[in-house]
């Protein structure tokens, strides 16, 4: 059997259409357990509300990131929605360097290349019991124009589709259900042992 890397035995990709309520389910995770850190993205997007910088995200101009992928600097990195976002290898050694385990709340996109960088970690997918449910909730948070909803409705329905990169599906249709199997996901990884 194929040794697990001690990096990536400690690595949990959360991926899911915006609406399904991973942000909500990861908060809960960090807030439950002190062995995990998020990594932090690094975008060309702009603040939102009270997002700050550093803490939220790495807001950084368009140049800078393009400068960034040329030398290589990024985990993973996309496009969505005409901003760009990427995970530097940096801010991975950091969190593991601390001894913490890595949680990513990246797109498919992003997933897929650290996957392919690191094969033994898990990725989990957080879905909406349904799309008509998923619509309601980005409807319900009032906070984006109607074409903007069927854009991340059309995006959801691409995310939803991807089963072959998903190690596990949360259906978040009641919350504390769902933030009881995020915890016990977690707790499993955390067990595994190098063979």
């Amino acid at each position: 059997m194929k040794k697990i890397s001690q990096l990536s035995r400690h690595m949990l990709i959360v991926c899911g259409p915006s609406g399904a309520g991973k942000s909500t389910l990861l908060k809960h995770l960090l807030g439950e357990r002190c062995t995990c850190a998020l990594s932090r993205s690094t975008t060309t997007r702009a603040p939102r509300g009270k997002e700050q910088d550093g803490v939220d995200y790495d807001f950084v101009d368009l140049a800078s990131f393009e400068r960034a992928i040329a030398e290589d600097a990024f985990a993973e990195h996309a496009s969505v929605f005409g901003h760009y976002y990427g995970t530097p290898h940096k801010m991975i050694r950091e969190i593991a360097g601390d001894g913490n385990d890595i949680l990513f709340d990246i797109d498919v996109q992003g997933a897929r290349q650290i996957k392919e960088k690191y094969p033994d970690c898990w990725c989990v997918l957080i879905a909406p019991p349904s799309m008509q449910v998923l619509e309601q909730r980005l409807r319900g948070r009032k906070t984006d124009a109607d074409e903007v909803i069927k854009r991340r409705l059309a995006q959801a329905q691409i995310e939803l589709s991807q089963e072959d990169l998903f190690d596990f599906v949360i259906v978040n249709e009641k919350l504390d259900l769902a933030k009881e199997q995020m915890l016990m996901l977690y707790d499993c990884m955390r067990l595994r042992t190098e063979r």
